[in-house]
């Protein structure tokens, strides 16, 4: 079993920055690649941040330059640096482990830009 949970969200003016974590527990070890999705109402669920297994990040266009993904093998943990937010980055956060053949899911954290 794998569990994932997200924290770190909250309510941040534009311009502002957060930092999410994602921590993973469970038989789970070493390295595997990893994501960051996002979901705001009424759209569907797009990544914003992905890690492969040797260390490389990648992000789409919307993000790049302003998001940065990172992790701490030792601590089990992904995270999220958000920078220079906009209110379009309104939406609940995910985050993805893919290990033992499967994707697994945290339950997210919200993350609010709005003056």
């Amino acid at each position: 079993q794998v569990q994932v949970v997200e924290s770190g969200g909250g309510l941040v003016q534009p311009g502002g920055s957060l930092r999410l974590s994602c921590v993973a527990s469970g038989r789970i070890s070493g390295v595997y690649p990893v994501a960051w999705h996002r979901q705001a109402p009424g759209k569907e669920r797009e990544w914003v941040a992905k890690m492969s297994s040797n260390g490389s990040p990648d992000y789409p266009e919307s993000v790049k330059g302003r998001f940065s993904i990172s992790r701490d093998i030792a601590k089990k943990t992904v995270y999220l640096n958000m920078n220079n937010l906009e209110p379009d980055d309104t939406a609940v956060y995910y985050c993805k482990i893919f290990y033992w053949g499967r994707d697994h899911w945290g339950q997210g954290t919200q993350v609010t830009v709005s003056p």
